[in-house]
């Protein structure tokens, strides 16, 4: 499971696409109805929010609104209307590891999006999230070799 800290536009269409299941996936864990993933570390930051099934509703709206503009046609009915402006912070160090991560990712399976994504310099995260600084998040688990 990989809920992205970075802005989905930044996303190919595989890597959307799999945002959205993803995260329609974690709202199930969230919301108790799965046996798996329940202590995922993708969901720390949203399981330490008051409301976590809001905060999910959040980033499954950004990511939604990121399909639309795309012309992807994901199905609004899957996640709630209910929305925040509250953020989940997450560090520059993340974002950094998330975007190196991503860029290694896109070498193989999209070169355009890749090559579109190495004139950024600092992305901007999912606005559900607000950047501080920091490393690497504690529960990333890091791969290394790359």
């Amino acid at each position: 499971m990989r809920l992205w800290s970075l802005h989905p536009k930044y996303l190919d269409s595989k890597g959307l696409v799999a945002v959205w299941r993803e995260g329609l996936l974690a709202k199930a864990v969230l919301n108790g109805k799965t046996k798996g993933y329940k202590n995922h570390p993708q969901l720390i930051r949203f399981k330490n929010q008051k409301e976590p099934l809001i905060f999910i509703d959040s980033y499954l709206n950004n990511v939604f609104k990121e399909a639309r503009n795309r012309g992807y046609n994901f199905d609004h009915e899957k996640i709630g209307s209910q929305t925040t402006k509250k953020h989940i912070t997450v560090t520059q160090g993340q974002m950094k590891y998330e975007f190196k991560h991503l860029k290694e990712k896109l070498k193989t399976r999209d070169w355009d999006k890749y090559q579109e994504l190495t004139q950024i310099n600092l992305p901007i995260p999912n606005p559900i999230f607000r950047v501080i600084p920091g490393d690497v998040e504690s529960w990333e688990k890091i791969k290394t070799g790359k």
